[in-house]
């Protein structure tokens, strides 16, 4: 189990709000545009969600599941007169982290890769700190089950078995340095930190030049992404774990289900996620109203201890 601990503490959870102390900033490259990008992650009021903010055109848009204009590669946020694209990283860290209001601003249409993982968000977190406000915070509890398919592909929500979301992930794919993997996992924040966080984005060799020439991938290389030739890794240093494709995909799904707009309580079953069957799940939940309901987060929340188990 890669040396991580058997149980975690969760200090995300809580009965409160929370939003960063101050505003950080950082500079990157955006993944797909191949445009340097500065973006701050600064505080904002209770009850106001996290809001992208287009700087150079001052537009905002809610990190909304409704708001979703393309998963083509990453998920992509947009109104009729902007776009923000590769949310899911930010938006990823910002959820397991507690973060419910904040103002992601960034200066170009593309959050900064940075290391292809949501762990420099992490750390920028960190370096921010988190305040509790005074509103209270509620969640979204699961009722009944929802599923989505695309082939052999899925996405289900799942009424959950314990407070917050547990999450079971599986992928399947041809190249042999990936194949089948599967993770399952009780979400907390020490458990997201230690388990998901450090896992990179990831592609195909072979696929890259198409991707490339359908204006993708620009600023992709071996310093923010995991590259896979066949039964090869082509990055120097390897794999950061053994099981980091099916890490990265868990990450991603977190995320993609944070556009939800609160915490989901749910137990989450997917088999070859990606970012437009995430959606499509958010889409078909909220548009069945009797698959859920508000609940008010518990005073201490039983996500304490969050065992974390492999799937069989």
């Amino acid at each position: 189990m890669d040396g991580l601990p058997r149980e975690f503490r969760d200090e995300s959870a809580g009965r409160f709000q929370r939003t960063l102390k101050v505003a950080i900033h950082c500079v990157g490259i955006g993944l797909h545009s191949g445009r340097k990008v500065q973006m701050s992650l600064r505080p904002a009021p209770a009850n106001s969600g996290i809001v992208f903010h287009r700087t150079d055109l001052n537009i905002d848009i809610p990190a909304r599941f409704d708001a979703v204009v393309d998963t083509r590669l990453c998920t992509v946020l947009g109104t009729p007169d902007a776009r923000i694209g590769t949310v899911e990283h930010v938006c990823a860290a910002l959820s397991a982290c507690g973060i419910d209001n904040a103002i992601v601003a960034v200066d170009g249409p593309e959050v900064p890769v940075l290391d292809g993982s949501a762990a420099p968000f992490v750390f920028l977190i960190d370096c921010a700190g988190i305040t509790e406000q005074d509103a209270p915070r509620r969640e979204i509890e699961i009722l009944r089950t929802v599923s989505v398919t695309d082939g052999e592909s899925f996405v289900e929500l799942r009424p959950a078995t314990l407070d917050g979301m547990e999450l079971a992930v599986s992928i399947d794919f041809g190249a042999a340095a990936i194949g089948r993997q599967s993770l399952s996992v009780r979400m907390g924040e020490s458990l997201f930190r230690h388990g998901l966080a450090k896992a990179r984005t990831f592609a195909l060799a072979a696929d890259i030049a198409g991707l490339q020439a359908a204006g993708l991938a620009q600023g992709g290389s071996l310093d923010n992404a995991v590259v896979v030739d066949g039964a090869r890794v082509l990055n120097p240093g390897g794999l950061r774990m053994p099981d980091e494709f099916v890490r990265h995909k868990a990450l991603d799904l977190v995320g993609d289900l944070a556009l939800a707009g609160a915490r989901l309580r749910a137990r989450v079953v997917a088999h070859r996620p990606g970012h437009s069957l995430n959606n499509l799940a958010l889409r078909a939940l909220f548009a069945d109203p009797e698959a859920w309901g508000w609940v008010d987060a518990p005073l201490l929340s039983s996500w304490a201890k969050t065992p974390l188990q492999e799937a069989a």
